[in-house]
């Protein structure tokens, strides 16, 4: 059973537990209220080791948790919509017993749905003043912009996120009402959070094998002194992998001439890419030779296979040596788990985009990694020389292939780089 963190205002998380009955054979929730949302951050690392996802009561937790806390795991969050809003606007105008003509409302900057939420209802449309807030915002300082709209007569109530800015408005008098999520937006969010448990599921119990190869293992045997020399090396090599095997609950299996292979699930790989990036490293200084590891994912164990002897044929092509992966989709993924992972694929069902590779002689597995490594970079342009040094290629050859793009029509030169010192200026290019 998947243990669910249920992180929200006490209120919110028993009006989600009570819509989550008919889930309770598949999901064990975890309640984890808090008061004031700087406990968020603290309420989610405190937990993260046994819960498998998380399941926020709004859009507020979710976007501190999201910015403060690195994780690998499944967060979704009740989205803030037009039926909360709707509801609440609803209350007031029953409560109140006439139209609202004039309003203030705050909301998150990247979920402003107020305006357009009240310009679909048919119907005189009130004067709106609304707070754009960013997740560390001050509760006072909303409460002041709503308390200060009131003393100056241009408002008749409030609407707010925040029950502390509601309940200190009441107390002033002012009609407030707390923005809340329905019933609708709930069971949706829930069946969104069953879906993604289920696929992570069936993902973690794909197939996965690893390939280690201890290189130039031909030059080791030779430099060693004794063939018993050659034999205990092997022994503490073997010791290593079957270390890492044990922990991933793998099977070991040795292909000959510094060859190794391990079949485990996926799930248990991904989350011991640190034991086996320590475990290449110790590989590495006992054989005193480069080692190079591919990972491949897939449904069945020949696909799978298939995957490990792509990446591990990746790995061999990079000077660093980096651990590769290829996912049962295709796309291959260098330096897992690092601040340097790279994700791209090495397939395209886009016909014009094959037909330019093809006519500029470009593969396309190396069109999708510099177009990439350019999005995670957050370039809008570039030169030669930084995508050479992010790619460990020549900037001659980069220069080429970025030559060959240009020839496309898949990058075009947009200007020139001048430096204060001596020397040809760099052309400054851009993607198509």
């Amino acid at each position: 059973m998947y243990k669910i963190g249920l992180v929200g205002l006490k209120t919110s998380i028993e009006q989600i537990l009570d819509l989550a009955e008919e889930y309770k054979h598949e999901l064990e929730f975890i309640s984890l209220p808090y008061v004031k949302t700087e406990e968020v951050e603290n309420l989610v690392q405190e937990t993260t080791s046994y819960v498998h996802a998380w399941l926020f009561t709004g859009p507020l937790p979710y976007e501190i948790a999201k910015k403060t806390v690195r994780t690998d795991k499944i967060m979704v969050h009740v989205p803030a919509t037009e039926s909360g809003l709707y509801k609440s606007f609803l209350e007031m105008i029953y409560e109140q017993g006439k139209m609202i003509e004039q309003l203030s409302i705050d909301t998150m900057s990247t979920n402003n749905i107020s305006e357009e939420a009240l310009s679909q209802l048919n119907m005189n449309i009130p004067k709106i003043y609304t707070k754009a807030f960013e997740v560390d915002v001050d509760p006072n300082e909303l409460l002041h912009f709503h308390l200060n709209l009131w003393n100056e007569g241009k408002i008749e109530g409030a609407l707010s996120c925040f029950p502390s800015v509601c309940e200190a408005l009441r107390e002033k008098g002012i009609p407030a009402y707390r923005m809340s999520m329905s019933k609708m937006e709930i069971r949706q969010t829930l069946r969104i959070l069953v879906e993604k448990v289920k696929a992570a599921y069936f993902k973690d119990t794909q197939i996965g094998v690893e390939i280690i190869e201890v290189e130039y293992f031909n030059r080791v045997a030779e430099e060693m002194k004794t063939p018993y020399h050659l034999q205990y090396l092997e022994l503490r090599l073997k010791e290593m992998l079957i270390q890492l095997g044990e922990k991933i609950n793998g099977s070991v299996s040795e292909k000959g001439n510094g060859r190794y292979m391990i079949f485990s699930s996926r799930g248990a790989i991904e989350r011991e890419l640190p034991t086996l990036e320590d475990t290449v490293q110790k590989l590495a200084f006992e054989a005193d030779t480069t080692v190079a590891v591919g990972i491949g994912f897939g449904e069945t164990a020949y696909s799978a296979e298939i995957n490990a002897f792509r990446a591990i044929q990746h790995s061999k092509e990079m000077k660093k040596r980096e651990i590769v992966m290829v996912q049962d989709d295709g796309k291959i993924v260098e330096s897992p788990g690092k601040k340097q992972e790279l994700q791209f694929s090495s397939r395209t069902q886009n016909e014009i985009l094959i037909e330019k590779l093809k006519k500029g002689n470009i593969s396309v597995k190396t069109y999708k990694k510099i177009a990439a490594l350019i999005q995670k970079m957050g370039w809008s342009d570039f030169t030669t020389k930084e995508l050479a040094t992010h790619l460990e290629m020549t900037e001659r050859n980069v220069r080429r292939i970025v030559t060959d793009m240009c020839e496309v029509d898949l990058a075009q030169c947009v200007g020139k780089e001048a430096y204060a010192t001596r020397g040809r200026p760099s052309k400054i290019y851009r993607l198509l």
